[in-house]
Parts: C-alpha cells; structure tokens; sequence
C-alpha cells in the first residue's frame, strides 16, 4: 500500500551550461549533503533543478554560497511498493478526487520500494486520499 507524506523540495533555475550538475553535486558532497530526489531538465537555454535532500536547509545555504537562488516548494513524496501497477493505483486515486498533477518524478528506491515526488494542485488532499 502507498503512503503519502508531505515534504518540501529546493527548486532552482538558471542558465544552462555545460557542467552544472556536476558543480551542484559537488558542492553540495563537499559539504556533506546528500540529494535523494533529483529532477533536472534544459529547456530554451535555461536548467531547471527540483531536489530533494537529507538537509534541505543546509542545501540551500550551500547553493547560495555558490551564487544560486532556491526556493523551497511543497511536495508530496509517495513510498509504494515496486510492484507492476502501483503508480496506476495512486494517479487514479489522484485523478478520482479531482486532483490535477503538475508533474512526477520518481525512482525504485530498492526492489521492495519505489519513491515518487509528486507536485499537484491540491498537496493537501493528495495526502489525505493517498493514505485513506
């Protein structure tokens, strides 16, 4: 069965260059943060970083320091079993309440579990009927 918890996420966007994930994650193992979530896209010249990490605040402090402003948004992290179908179940579940999701980013954490960071128009519904 899913569980559903809410959780928040650095959002960055800035120009992209080549190297720039490679710059992020190096500063950010330099000082001893771990990323755990991860999506990150180039679309018209810009770079678009949405993470989740062991220490968002650290996080962000340490980007700042390297010149690059995130913000914090609110998500909905979802633990599934990593079964055939189980994204299925929760987007109906969504869909079913009348939930719209902005977007989805997601991992098999391991062979019993998968993670999915989910961005909606209702976080706080989403919860509720994820974990009814």
């Amino acid at each position: 069965m899913a569980k559903a918890t809410k959780s928040k996420q650095l959002t960055l966007e800035m120009g992209n260059e080549v190297g720039l994930l490679a710059e992020i994650s190096a500063g950010l193992a330099a000082a001893d943060v771990n990323i755990t979530g991860l999506c990150a896209y180039q679309m018209n010249d810009r770079a678009y970083f949405m993470m989740i990490t062991d220490n968002n605040a650290k996080a962000k402090r340490i980007l700042k320091k390297m010149d690059m402003a995130a913000e914090y948004e609110p998500v909905v992290a979802v633990e599934m079993p990593n079964k055939v179908g189980e994204l299925e179940k929760v987007s109906t579940i969504l869909a079913e309440a009348g939930i719209d999701i902005q977007y989805v980013y997601g991992t098999a954490g391991s062979k019993r579990s998968t993670f999915c960071i989910f961005k909606t128009d209702k976080d706080t519904k989403a919860l509720k009927v994820i974990n009814k």
